[in-house]
């Protein structure tokens, strides 16, 4: 049977003071007044019903989470008592779906990513879902088809052609993040994509290459789907990689014993990691600001003004380009756009001199 496992464990600490400890990035309900998380599930379409979709996120915000999808099972959401990085994200529900279903193809999706139009995604993942279901030794990555000579994502250099499916090649190599100049080969050559960070695999397959790279890790997560109960116990042990570098990098390269195939996906696609990016898909008015929210400009141009503070506050910003304005209940921040990837830094000075009421 076909599965889905939702990947919505990230804190966004890079959107603070809007995305904090108890109100994480993916249950923001910022794009037009729906979560990403939603936004996430609805984009699977009819290809996988809700009782097999499962959700990996932290356990804090199990209940948020459970609240959001109510179509979802509640034992369909893990929640990880702390963060181990994606390979694990993905690992312990590969090993819980095996137990219920040894034959399971799992398609592995993220829930803090913008997909327009959502239709040409499903269409995508429906031909991720067949090569997996065709090929037992395929790991199947979605390749986004490139736009622009992004520095920010990683790359797939893709091969040959795979038989009897339009859109899928063979992978030849992962590629870091390029400088402007080799990403702008890159575009030329037509022969990369964006790593868009979201499979299809046999669970089967993904854990037979687990347990040869990983064999401790594979050892942990099957006790783990044996033994719920001994989660707190097992999770903080697993080692923490990414699911890159841990088994689609070194499988590419020819570890293991499958091969990695893309799909292409020529979608308009964000990854909503930042202000920089949430800004792309707000509304703007005529002088280039991004808003949400109740405020008045006047000289202003180019910034990003969210005001999340309540029915009675109002931001006024005068005379100010390209900055971000974020207002909250309890925070407020001020900072220029070109440094707004360094919120991370702001946000662990807050937690030395404010303390984490305020992360």
């Amino acid at each position: 049977m076909r599965f889905a496992v939702i990947m919505a464990g990230g804190s966004g600490t890079r959107l603070w003071p809007l995305s904090r400890k108890g109100t994480p990035k993916q249950l923001l309900r910022l794009i037009d007044g729906t979560s990403l998380l939603r936004i996430a599930f609805e984009r699977l379409g009819d290809l996988v019903p809700p009782e097999r979709v499962l959700v990996c996120t932290g356990a804090a915000y199990a209940d948020q989470v459970a609240a959001e999808l109510p179509e979802v099972p509640v034992e369909n959401i893990l929640g990880e008592p702390e963060g181990r990085d994606s390979l694990n994200a993905v690992a312990w529900p590969a090993a819980v779906i095996a137990e219920r279903d040894p034959d399971a193809v799992i398609a592995q999706v993220t829930a803090d990513q913008l997909i327009e139009p959502a239709a040409v995604f499903t269409a995508s993942l429906a031909e991720a879902y067949a090569v997996a279901e065709a090929d037992p030794r395929a790991l199947v990555t979605l390749g986004v088809v490139p736009t622009s000579a992004h520095t920010g994502y990683g790359y797939l250099h893709r091969g040959e052609a795979v038989p009897g499916f339009e859109h899928t090649h063979r992978v030849l190599e992962f590629r870091e993040k390029p400088d402007l100049v080799t990403a702008s080969e890159y575009l030329a050559s037509g022969e990369y994509w964006w790593n868009a960070g979201m499979f299809v695999w046999q669970a089967r397959t993904f854990l037979e290459q687990l347990a040869a790279l990983h064999p401790a890790s594979h050892a942990a997560v099957v006790e783990l789907a044996a033994h719920p109960e001994r989660l707190a116990e097992i999770f903080p042990t697993l080692h923490k990689t990414s699911v890159d570098y841990g088994i689609m990098e070194p499988v590419s390269a020819g570890a293991g014993t499958a091969h990695v195939v893309s799909v292409a996906l020529p979608v308009q696609w964000r990854d909503v990691g930042g202000y920089a990016s949430l800004a792309e898909t707000l509304a703007h008015d005529a002088a280039g600001n991004a808003l949400i929210g109740a405020s008045v400009r006047l000289d202003a141009s180019d910034n990003v003004i969210i005001n999340t503070a309540g029915d009675d506050h109002l931001i006024g910003v005068l005379g100010c380009s390209g900055m971000v304005v974020v207002a909250t209940p309890t925070i407020t921040m001020v900072v220029p756009v070109d440094a707004a990837e360094r919120v991370r830094e702001l946000v662990a000075l807050v937690r030395a001199e404010a303390g984490e009421r305020y992360v």
